[in-house]
């Protein structure tokens, strides 16, 4: 049965080759349409989730700042500042937290023979290469051991290194950060850097040793990465952690500032599926425009064929038969046409390459650009749509051809 209506859909197609042509041809633009949009939103996804990544993505950074509640028989605008017991508090009292370190950070001269600039230099633990997802070059980070023996040890962000050393090599050099020897012990890679951020002209010292440039007493900022995805609820530990400790209210948050990292990555995946619904919601109207011009087509075959139609039920064609019949030949329309637009986006999609998003905004953020993504989510929900357009452009003409009287069929003119 199967094999008779493909091979009477066929001969139809091949009785008519140029309108069959250009009937596909607008179903193949539809579906490319429809698959190139949801490669767009996808592509778009991506860079946002590379975006973040950079930076790392489970991670919390808490600033101190002054209160604007009255708390803990403390009046409002009290300094609030935190300490390395603070530190041990949080390890001991947020178990979801994996790796916490301290900042202590200054600006200061960093010289190199004859060359000097002004750099961050930022005391913090060993373990800030981990939340802070940095990268390697070249070398090594400092770690534990340097922590206790408060080595004198640096490393150089990227920019850094070619400010003070160009395209020479800068291991094992010795510079001097305020007046003090440092041995530059690694290089980190580029880190996507947009506007004034000197993420990448900064230099990272054991925090012990930072002790040596500034007083670290009191830090300025604590950061530290989790595995728990109920980020809200692990911001609040944290405020009512410290609130205890500091006497603040754990509901100022001009007290305490939280930056989450996980609230931006959650507000721009609605942002990125409401891209992607509104994409695919374009891509169908205009693969409906196809369907439309399927319909015509098809309806245009059915008055043409009429005659034929009255025949084959004189015959003993049964209605459904006729709905059959003409029904194959719209979905496979649908099918070579659709078939033909998802080798287009293929090709356009390996073509166009990369588009900037985020670089023109920012240095090294190549990963944060969009390229079509063309995955087996988007040309499922593509042939999904397809054969929804397919089947319902091809109903009205198969509907119409199978109620045809016999009698009135062939007396058809």
């Amino acid at each position: 049965m199967l094999r008779d209506l493909l091979h009477e859909a066929y001969g139809a197609m091949k009785h008519n080759r140029r309108r069959t042509a250009l009937t596909m041809l607008g179903m193949a633009w539809g579906i490319a349409t429809v698959v190139m949009l949801l490669a767009y939103g996808n592509g778009f996804g991506q860079a946002c989730a590379n975006i973040f990544a950079n930076f790392g993505t489970k991670l919390m950074v808490l600033i101190p700042g002054r209160s604007s509640m009255q708390a803990g028989g403390q009046k409002a605008g009290t300094q609030l500042r935190l300490t390395l017991e603070d530190i041990d508090l949080l390890h001991q009292n947020v178990p979801q937290i994996m790796h916490i370190t301290p900042e202590v950070s200054k600006r200061a001269s960093i010289q190199y023979e004859t060359r000097t600039y002004n750099f961050d230099v930022r005391g913090e633990y060993p373990s800030a290469v981990r939340i802070r997802a940095l990268t390697m070059a070249q070398g090594r980070f400092y770690n534990l051991q340097d922590q206790m023996q408060r080595a004198h040890v640096a490393v150089l962000a990227s920019e850094a290194k070619e400010k003070l050393f160009s395209g020479r090599n800068a291991l094992h050099e010795r510079i001097r950060i305020d007046g003090i020897s440092f041995e530059v012990i690694g290089i980190l890679e580029a880190k996507m850097q947009a506007g004034n951020d000197n993420i990448n002209r900064a230099l990272y010292v054991p925090f012990t040793t930072m002790a040596d440039l500034k007083d670290t007493r009191y830090l300025d900022s604590v950061w530290f990465n989790y595995e728990t995805m109920e980020y809200l609820r692990l911001e609040q530990s944290v405020r009512y952690t410290l609130g205890a400790q500091h006497r603040f209210n754990p509901a100022d948050r001009r007290a305490l500032v939280i930056f989450n990292l996980m609230e931006q990555v959650h507000q721009f995946e609605i942002i990125t599926l409401g891209l992607k619904i509104l994409l695919g919601f374009i891509g169908t109207l205009t693969l409906g425009i196809g369907g439309v011009g399927l319909m015509n087509i098809m309806l245009v075959s059915v008055t043409q064929r009429t005659r034929e139609i009255g025949m084959e039920k004189s015959l003993g064609a049964r209605s459904r038969d006729i709905f059959l019949q003409f029904l194959a030949e719209a979905l496979t329309i649908s099918f070579v046409g659709g078939l033909a637009g998802v080798i287009l986006a293929y090709i356009v999609s390996l073509s166009v390459g990369r588009l900037t998003l985020y670089s023109a905004v920012a240095q090294h953020a190549e990963g944060g650009d969009i390229r079509l993504v063309l995955d087996p989510v988007t040309l499922l929900v593509a042939t999904v749509i397809l054969g929804v357009v397919g089947l319902v452009s091809g109903m009205l003409p198969a509907i119409r051809a199978s109620r045809l009287d016999p009698i009135e069929a062939l007396r058809y003119e």
